[in-house]
């Protein structure tokens, strides 16, 4: 069975719910961007609006918006995946339980606070009542919630599934992950992050929504061929995975015109693709996307979205490309790219899309 992306939606720190960043990006110049919302009001009632946290408004107008563009009203799963959840309403509660000395607290926020709120609210909102899953895999959230829906197409148990990821980032928990070296003590732009040999990176929020069907329709974005996940690989582990999801799909990985990488200027996390250009990749161009929406547990959907509209697009503008000169090495068209991602060198995934 033939997996198709039929369209995808997101909010960022890029332009709401558009394309606008292939070739305009926004341009990010603090450590911590705010995602730019659109107007909420569009796809929510004045009352519904002020019982819903910002990340629920997310998934649910990213989904909203991708059902109305691709036409697909009623898919038959949803699929989410979330690192921290709604962790805005998750700290109202507990400021509000330590305000109140445990009495009297509103359920509203309680209610928000569980991981897979995310997934329920969608369904609610949409009225769906099929599969309904959430995953919460830190930093390969996305990459399990894909992978789920992948199974169920081969499986033949779904014919069409609305898979997405969503974080955002408060304050608090912003300064939390500081004392873990997660984010860079000062910023000075993109290029620091290229040449970068410090920890941390950027942060950012992720809402993205994107249509999977197994029907071909003339406004697919791409294809999704294969999706593999593998624990703690060594590099010849890594080589035998990647000639394995290439031989699958009678490909070489001179068919594979570009993989797109997870650089985020981080020294750990980057030393693990410049390992992998050495030994996997040393002659496919490589791209990165971190810089355009920066780092968060759901960071990973953006790899795949970025490699849609790349595709959906027929080109790869240059700010794309990690290592400027590979830009010349693109002649045709992009056919098939592979999205690399890793979390803490420990969860790998491997994600094929084609033309």
């Amino acid at each position: 069975m033939s997996i198709f992306i039929q369209g995808i939606s997101q909010i960022s720190i890029q332009q709401p719910l558009s394309e606008e960043w292939f070739d305009a990006p926004v341009i990010p110049h603090t450590i911590m961007s705010p995602s730019i919302d659109p107007d909420f009001g569009k796809y929510f009632s004045p009352m519904e609006s002020r019982r819903m946290g910002v990340l629920i408004k997310r998934a649910i107008a990213t989904s909203m918006d991708v059902m109305q563009k691709t036409g697909l009203n009623m898919p038959d799963a949803i699929i989410a995946g979330t690192g921290i959840g709604c962790i805005e309403p998750t700290e109202k509660f507990l400021t509000e339980m330590i305000e109140n000395d445990e009495e009297c607290l509103p359920p509203a926020a309680f209610s928000q606070s569980t991981h897979n709120t995310i997934a329920a609210q969608m369904a609610l909102k949409l009225n769906c009542h099929g599969y309904n899953c959430t995953y919460a895999h830190r930093g390969t959230s996305f990459d399990s919630a894909l992978f789920d829906a992948f199974l169920q197409f081969k499986l033949k148990k779904i014919e069409s599934a609305l898979v997405g990821s969503y974080d955002t980032m408060t304050e608090n928990y912003f300064l939390m992950l500081s004392k873990l070296d997660y984010w860079k003590s000062d910023f000075c732009g993109i290029q620091q992050l290229r040449h970068s040999k410090s920890s941390g990176s950027i942060s950012g929020s992720c809402s993205l929504s994107m249509m999977l069907s197994s029907l071909p329709s003339p406004q697919a974005w791409c294809e999704l061929k294969d999706v593999e996940m593998f624990y703690r690989p060594t590099i010849l582990q890594i080589k035998h995975n990647l000639n394995s999801i290439l031989l699958r799909n009678e490909l070489m990985l001179s068919d594979v015109d570009a993989v797109v990488m997870g650089w985020s200027g981080d020294r750990d996390n980057d030393d693990v693709y410049y390992e992998l250009k050495e030994h996997c990749f040393k002659d496919v161009p490589l791209l990165w996307y971190k810089q355009l929406f920066g780092e968060s547990f759901s960071a990973s959907a953006f790899g795949t979205y970025v490699a849609s509209v790349c595709l959906r697009e027929g080109r790869i503008p240059k700010h794309l490309f990690f290592f400027p000169e590979d830009f010349e090495k693109v002649k045709n068209k992009p056919r098939n790219i592979l999205v690399y991602n890793h979390f803490h060198d420990r969860d790998h995934s491997l994600i094929l899309l084609s033309k």
